[in-house]
């Protein structure tokens, strides 16, 4: 097994790169399927979900407290302070397969980011509702990087005036990449499933603006 002290992640598949755009209006979705190859991605799997420091969480709605359906864990530069849904996160430092990662990712789509959300979905009861990432500190049009390990699991997006939806089947390795104005535009989820599924995690790497 390769250490992950060691372990450097391979250059992603020249012959390939981001699909169409996948929304017809107002932003932009992308995927870049394999972005981390399969020997990498299952590598990049086994030691995120050993070594992140993941938990439970409960986030206010509508005046009450709401556990989380997944686990998840908050890293990134020190300042890169983030609050959704009445919780407010501070990152924990930099795990260095994080970094790893982000860098790969901010060479090719040429953005920077500060921080990431890993979400770990135990199973096919473990979701994430509707909603859109568009908290003040994100800035009006943020790029969202959002890679994905593990199970296959389809993500979904419906444009809020239309409610024109978009699924898109992310795999372990895919990267989807989120900008424009697509997230006051759209919303999107993880749905429940009743298929038979493995876990995933999912990360979302940000830009978190200082106020």
């Amino acid at each position: 097994m390769i250490s992950r002290h060691s372990f450097r992640l391979a250059m992603p598949d020249s012959s390939h790169s981001f699909s169409p755009n996948l929304v017809p209006r107002d932003g932009e979705a992308r995927v870049w399927r394999g972005f981390v190859p399969e020997r990498d991605a299952q590598h990049c799997f086994d030691v995120l979900r050993v070594e992140l420091a993941w938990h439970a969480e409960h986030i206010s709605m509508y005046g009450r407290s709401i556990a989380v359906p997944r686990l998840v864990a908050w890293y990134g530069d020190a300042d890169a302070v983030y609050t959704y849904s009445g919780v407010t996160h501070a990152p924990l430092p930099w795990h260095p397969l994080l970094l790893q990662l982000r860098d790969r990712i901010s060479a090719v789509v040429h953005a920077h980011f500060n921080s990431v959300l890993a979400n770990l979905y135990r199973n096919g009861a473990d979701s994430m509702g509707w909603h859109a990432d568009k908290e003040p500190e994100l800035g009006p049009e943020p790029v969202i990087a959002s890679l994905s390990f593990g199970a296959t699991r389809v993500f979904k997006l419906q444009h809020n005036k239309t409610k024109q939806r978009v699924d898109v089947a992310l795999a372990s390795g895919d990267l989807l990449l989120m900008a424009g104005v697509l997230q006051r535009c759209w919303r999107h989820s993880l749905p429940k499933t009743t298929v038979a599924v493995g876990e995933r995690i999912n990360l979302t790497y940000r830009f978190i603006q200082r106020t």
